[in-house]
């Protein structure tokens, strides 16, 4: 599997591009609240652990949820709100070994113990929806007359397809519902850490003149205080100089919706990933994931253009929702008449090489960058904060092995980072 233009594979086992889940249970997942608090100057006895981390999505969160686990005196700096981008629009989907022979192997496998800690430790199944399940590859075509004799489908899918297999178990393949798993996940980062998340927009990184972070300027003028500073922004880390006197973040656009069956008992437990061609003889690549709220979220249909400034604007394209539709009237009869719920897209991070940017940024002090996971955000989230935090904190990640993920290997014979 490769990134589109990067011709560089970032998980050998991905079936497709992007990832996200699916179900029926009647498990009510509570919506967390969390607390904004306008207070902007950190207080510590250690300055050395003042820590901003810049971005509320699903990387932010964990990061800041593990920074303030291990002592650490933290203040999340959010734009709009927590997971308001791409970590509120994503799939969800975990798999323990899909990465498997790859950089992010390590991290991915870490990842889904995490997942399932933080399942313990924050009532996930309640809460956010987390839940283990089986994971499907199918091939489905338009215009065929119904499923290919001897294949076994689960009920639901009924549609016309003519392969099947199983490639994820409730050992290895999960999903949490993105958006309330972020929420959460802050929440408690907040209620048990001490937490702090402010309202504003990140314009600069404060260096001293000796070249170290003091604080970070929002627009406006405030100034949140600081001695090592988090840039968690996804596809808009670049914006930062910071960041694009190192490297390219760039953002794939991806669609999705999500469907209210008019019977969600109907719906079974299972993830697809589906090998589609309509009848025009056009070959993409859907997810489908039931949800255990009854909803079903179904994506795809991505493309490159260009990030705009602020996640509120952006919006989906008519002829990309539709495609969605008519893959879900073709998967199943169930999902033909369902009310449709939301019809969005995002911007999944990207980098150069199509590895994500997890570390030390060089040559300054107490600047770091946590970006560029793609399609496995949500995944690799818990072990990007974990390893981030022990990084920080300790000097050294013992979670994970961040040498692939350096940000050092984008370094340039010359950077132009203006000191403030």
């Amino acid at each position: 599997m490769s990134l589109p233009g990067t011709g560089t594979a970032v998980c050998t086992k991905i079936p497709i591009l992007f990832q996200c889940p699916l179900h029926r249970n009647k498990t009510k997942v509570r919506f967390s609240s969390f607390k904004v608090r306008s207070k902007y100057k950190m207080e510590s006895s250690d300055p050395s652990k003042r820590i901003i981390v810049c971005g509320a999505g699903v990387i932010g969160a964990c990061t800041a949820y593990f920074l303030g686990k291990k002592g650490a005196h933290v203040t999340v700096v959010e734009k709009c709100e927590p997971a308001c981008a791409a970590s509120g629009k994503a799939g969800g989907f975990l798999a323990l070994d899909w990465c498997d022979g790859g950089p992010l192997s390590a991290l991915a496998r870490r990842s889904f113990v995490l997942h399932a800690e933080l399942d313990a430790e924050l009532g996930g199944a309640a809460n956010y929806g987390y839940r283990r399940l089986d994971t499907l590859s199918l091939s489905l075509q338009e215009g065929q007359a119904g499923t290919q004799a001897g294949l076994v489908l689960p009920a639901w899918v009924d549609g016309p397809a003519s392969r099947a297999s199983h490639i994820g178990t409730p050992q290895t393949t999960a999903q949490v519902h993105p958006l309330l798993f972020t929420r959460t996940v802050l929440a408690a980062a907040a209620e048990k850490y001490g937490v702090t998340v402010v309202k504003g927009e990140v314009k600069e990184v404060r260096l001293s003149d000796r070249k170290e972070v003091c604080g970070v300027a929002l627009e406006g003028g405030e100034v949140v205080e600081g001695d090592g500073v988090v840039l968690a922004l996804g596809p808009w880390s670049a914006r930062n100089a910071v960041i694009s006197g190192l490297c390219r973040i760039s953002g794939l656009k991806v669609h999705s919706i999500v469907l209210w069956p008019q019977d969600p008992e109907t719906i079974g437990r299972q993830a697809l990933s589906i090998s589609y061609k309509t009848a025009q003889g056009k070959s993409r690549e859907h997810e489908v994931y039931p949800r255990p709220t009854g909803e079903v979220y179904i994506c795809g249909m991505s493309e490159e253009v260009e990030v705009p400034g602020d996640p509120q604007q952006i919006q989906p394209r008519k002829e990309s929702i539709t495609m969605l539709q008519r893959v879900a009237r073709t998967v199943s009869s169930h999902l033909g008449n369902a009310e449709v719920k939301a019809e969005q897209a995002c911007f999944l991070p990207c980098s150069e090489d199509g590895i994500p940017v997890i570390g030390k940024i060089p040559d300054i002090g107490g600047a770091y960058v946590a970006t560029g996971h793609s399609c496995w955000g949500i995944l690799n989230a818990p072990a990007t904060g974990a390893s981030m935090a022990e990084l920080i904190v300790d000097g050294h990640a013992k979670s994970v092995d961040l040498k692939p993920f350096d940000p050092a290997r984008f370094r340039r014979s010359s950077r132009n980072v203006s000191i403030s």
